[in-house]
């Protein structure tokens, strides 16, 4: 507690990539994605762009909005998995575009990368060891996923958003989050190579094993479970019930899975922030993208809560119940 959002921002590719263009272009079904994911269309970022790119933009976009000059900044935390390169960090890459003074580090938990970062961050500001901590979600999906495959390839997008965080009132913050790992479903979703097992080369290239491989059953029904049961238990501890909550903005993976918790959960869909039809899972992006739309629409007052989960491969998840 104590900590507060001073801004937000948020940045997402021009080109926009719809159903219809990748039945044209790859010959998948524009109905059978609507069926089973709720995605009309989403970003990919062109060539010139990457990870680093995004997350700057939409940076400049938070302060901006925050009032805040860069040498203010004394912390940077990137949630991220698709870096621009293995080294430096996209968070070294994105500190030297703004100009910032502070230090800076990326932080890998996929699609639950952001709620990792921002608990992260938020830690810093409570304990007075930051004062103003930039905290960052985004990702380059498209240079990651197969074209080859119907079933993942029509989920992901590009793009990243930006919170500023700052010290606020004793009411305002985290009422309670929770992270969680459970490494022994690494393999349902896997980028195999490129790493240190299986470095690039030609053969890899040709097999595939630089796209992102996932087994969508299991982690449908893996994501539905998690999300409720992390979204129940964060809501129990901090003594709040689903009525109490303003806005549930949940990873936007796919509109089944967000219905499928939110039913279960109790949550009126009218609380239920969705965008996931124009952008896809743009994974570490979307739930700071989602945070900023409301703030820029003015649907977030002061003493609203919050309740935020990202879920993804690890497999990681992380739920933050926020007080504005």
């Amino acid at each position: 507690m104590g900590v507060q959002i001073l801004g937000s921002g948020r940045y997402v590719p021009e080109r926009v990539v719809t159903n219809h263009d990748l039945r044209d272009i790859y010959g998948f079904d524009p109905d059978w994605i609507v069926n089973r994911t709720g995605i009309h269309e989403r970003r990919f970022a062109p060539e010139h762009q990457a990870t680093s790119d995004l997350c700057a933009i939409a940076a400049t976009r938070c302060l901006a909005a925050a009032e805040c000059d860069p040498s203010e900044v004394d912390l940077l935390v990137v949630g991220t998995f698709t870096p621009d390169m293995c080294f430096p960090s996209t968070a070294c890459l994105v500190q030297d575009r703004l100009k910032l003074n502070c230090p800076a580090f990326d932080l890998q938990a996929a699609c639950a990368g952001f709620v990792y970062a921002l608990v992260t961050a938020a830690q810093f500001v409570a304990a007075g060891t930051a004062r103003r901590a930039l905290v960052i979600g985004g990702d380059c999906n498209s240079r990651v996923i197969n074209p080859g495959d119907q079933k993942s390839f029509p989920l992901f997008g590009d793009g990243a958003g930006a919170v500023l965080l700052g010290k606020g009132s004793p009411e305002q913050g985290m009422l309670s989050y929770q992270l969680g790992s459970d490494g022994s479903g690494g393999d349902l979703l896997s980028r195999p190579a490129c790493g240190s097992r299986i470095p690039p080369s030609p053969e890899a290239l040709k097999e595939g094993l630089h796209f992102l491989t996932m087994d969508g059953r299991a982690v449908f029904k893996w994501a539905v479970r998690v999300l409720a049961d992390s979204s129940t238990t964060v809501l129990n501890h901090a003594g709040v019930g689903v009525n109490d909550v303003r806005w549930f903005i949940p990873h936007q993976a796919n509109i089944r899975i967000i219905h499928s918790a939110s039913d279960v959960l109790g949550f009126a869909r009218e609380s239920v922030y969705k965008n996931l039809e124009r952008y896809g899972n743009t994974s570490g992006g979307s739930i700071p993208i989602a945070l900023d739309e409301l703030v820029e629409d003015g649907q977030v007052a002061r003493g609203d809560l919050i309740l935020t989960s990202g879920f993804g491969a690890g497999l990681n998840w992380g739920t933050a119940l926020w007080r504005w």
